[in-house]
This record gives C-alpha cells, structure tokens and sequence, in this order.
C-alpha cells in the first residue's frame, strides 16, 4: 500500500518553489557608459597627430621644404588635404613662426578659403609674421584688406591683429591701414568692439589714434552699457548719461 504525502510538506515543497522561480532576482542591468560624440573624439585625435606630425617636422633636416610643401597644400581643392595642413602649420605658429616667413601669399589667400580650418591657420598665422617680418606681410596688403568684407569673423579678427601688428611696426603702415580699421571698429558687435579697441588704438598714432578713438567712443551709446563702460574704463573717459 502506498504511503500517502504529507499534505504539509507538499505544500511548504511548492511554496518554496515558487519563491525559488518567481521571486528570483534579474541580473543587474549593466550601466550606460556615455560615448564622447565621434566628431569630438576625432577632433582630439588630428590634433594630436598635427602636433607629433609638426614635432617631426621640427627635428628634419629638410624642415623649411616639409613646410613648404604643406603651406602649397592649405590652397588644395580638398578638404582633407587642406585641413590636414592647416592643423599641422597651425602647431608652428607660436614658437616657430619663422618657418613660416616665407608663406605669406598662401596664408594671404587662405583668409578666403573655403575650409574653415584653413582660415583659421592663415588668421593665426599672419598677425605672428607681421610680427617679426611686417615687409613680407606688407607686400600682400592690398589683397588683405581686399578680403576682410569676404573672410569670416574669425578671419576678420586675424586681419584686425595682422594690421594692428604691421602699424606698431611702423607709422608708415598708419594711412593705407586707417580706412579698413576704422571700418572694422564701425561695423563689429560690443564685445568685438571691446577686444579690437584694445587691439588697433594703442598701435595706432597721432591723427589715425585720433580718429579711430572718436569711432569708438560715437559708439558707445549704441552698444551694452557694461561693455560701454569697460570700454570708457580703459579709455580713462566718462560714459554720458542715457535718455529713453
């Protein structure tokens, strides 16, 4: 004869199965790691391919014709190319404008490029040599003050900082340099402005000082009145009292 179950047992063996399948815990959910953006992460990586590739350039024997060969290629129809040699010449800029002297004419034509990035280069570029050999900036400056109504507002600010750079040079850059500053401080924003006043009067002597100063100061009626008074402040003038 068959032994019956216990019908206690039978129940705490089904009880405890059921705690044992339903109540089971899910594995934890692995947590999102958040992926810096690609164009971020690619960014990063051509700078710091520019800066080892500019390292070398510095350490080779043939350093002046690697540079030249790069600064042909700030004016190439590709964007890659052109890039590419922007990032790298742009690492030169700081420390090495020297090697870069002799590249005015393409940095000239590259503030009307239509990369970015080598506009960006030539606005970086030009105020460093203008520093160090204003003549051979010089010679290119009516294609310069041709291209500050085409280039962009970086490249303006490159052009602002080149002929600033070319006036504390020499007082003989003044006059053909006047209209195009005077032009720059009438149509900017306030905090451009601010940045290029800073920028053109303290290069500028004389008449040319005088009539760049009087620009600015027409100005600052039109503009915030906190950049209005940063701009007063460093002018050693009194702001006027305005009336709505």
């Amino acid at each position: 004869m068959a032994a019956k179950k216990s019908p206690t047992k039978s129940r705490k063996t089904t009880k405890r199965s059921a705690t044992k399948s339903g109540g089971a815990k899910k594995p934890a959910a692995k947590k999102a790691t958040k992926k810096a953006p690609a164009k971020a992460a690619s960014s990063d990586k051509s700078l710091r391919g520019a800066a080892a590739a500019a390292a070398e350039i510095l350490g080779a024997e043939d350093s002046a014709a690697v540079v030249s060969e790069l600064a042909a290629e700030l004016l190439d129809s590709r964007k890659t190319n052109a890039t590419r040699a922007a990032r790298i010449l742009h690492e030169l800029v700081e420390e090495h404008a020297d090697l870069l002297t002799g590249h005015v004419d393409k940095f000239a034509a590259g503030m009307t490029a239509k990369h970015p990035r080598v506009t960006k280069t030539a606005a970086d570029a030009l105020p460093a040599i203008a520093k160090i050999q204003p003549a051979r900036v010089a010679k290119h400056l009516d294609t310069l003050k041709a291209s500050f109504d085409e280039t962009t507002q970086e490249g303006k600010d490159g052009l602002v900082r080149t002929f600033a750079n070319l006036c504390t040079a020499s007082v003989a850059y003044q006059k053909r340099l006047e209209p195009v500053l005077v032009k720059a401080l009438e149509g900017c924003d306030g905090k451009t402005l601010r940045r290029w006043s800073e920028i053109v009067l303290p290069a500028l002597k004389g008449e040319p000082h005088a009539n760049a100063k009087e620009v600015v100061e027409a100005r600052l009626d039109k503009i915030p009145r906190s950049i209005a008074q940063d701009i007063a402040s460093s002018l050693n003038i009194r702001l006027r009292v305005r009336y709505r």
